[in-house]
């Protein structure tokens, strides 16, 4: 059987969209709600080990009793204006794709191999990101969008991942997931799907044993991708549907 499907994760793993872009429109949406704090780049780093933007400003909040801690409506609302500032920013065109993404994508397209996002971003987020990037028929590349609070728990949860398999109607075992984190990674084999990862900045340092490979990004002719992690580590690669299929295969005959 033929790999049948990508699922790619958004945030780190098609865009480098934390640092720059999360982490700003969160400290522009605690400017305008007149809170006492922001986010610097170790602290956001730190607390993205809790996934959901919400469930993110929750934590932070618990760890910090000496500032304002709000209600449920209240974080609700500051997500949703944050959700506003990262808008306007993917409109602005600010934040491209990472290296080999849009080759990847359009490989994908050219052989007929389906493509899916399983995210825990708000589909907002995702329809923005994608339409500044690959054109306003962006979102309609993929085969299924799960995104947000579609299901009722986020990675490292599988559900996000199950639910897109439900909706291209293709068991796991046909289908691989490409990751930026360890909690996706965690939610991507707990249901069933072998994980190829791109590392970031802020997830060098996750634990990724569990992947079929760990890259550096997935590389252009002119600047290939590393392979961190996996039997050819130190290698330079381009990465393609035949390589990750090449892989794929290889994991799935052991």
């Amino acid at each position: 059987m033929p790999l049948r499907a990508l699922i790619f994760d958004v945030d780190g793993t098609l865009a480098d969209t934390e640092r720059d872009a999360h982490r700003v429109a969160f400290n522009q949406a605690f400017a305008a709600a007149d809170l006492p704090f922001d986010w610097d780049v170790p602290t956001y780093g730190y607390y993205l080990k809790v996934t959901g933007g919400k469930e993110r400003l929750r934590s932070f909040l618990n760890d910090h009793p000496e500032y304002p801690q709000l209600g449920d409506a209240d974080i609700a609302r500051i997500h949703k204006q944050k959700t506003g500032f990262y808008v306007e920013m993917m409109e602005a065109g600010l934040l491209p794709l990472r290296p080999g993404v849009e080759r990847l994508l359009n490989v994908a397209r050219e052989v007929g191999l389906p493509i899916a996002i399983a995210t825990t971003t708000t589909p907002a987020n995702v329809e923005s990101l994608l339409k500044s990037t690959l054109g306003k028929d962006g979102p309609g590349r993929f085969q299924t969008i799960g995104a947000g609070d579609i299901v009722p728990h986020k990675k490292p949860a599988p559900d996000i991942y199950l639910y897109v398999l439900r909706q291209l109607g293709f068991p796991a075992a046909d289908c691989l997931a490409l990751e930026d984190s360890e909690n996706g990674l965690r939610s991507a084999v707990s249901a069933g799907l072998d994980t190829v990862i791109t590392q970031t900045e802020y997830t060098q340092n996750q634990d990724f044993s569990a992947a079929l490979r760990v890259l550096d990004q997935l590389g252009e002719p002119q600047a290939p991708a590393q392979i961190l992690q996996g039997r050819e580590a130190g290698a330079r690669v381009v990465v393609d549907v035949d390589l990750l299929t090449q892989w794929w295969k290889e994991k799935t005959q052991y």
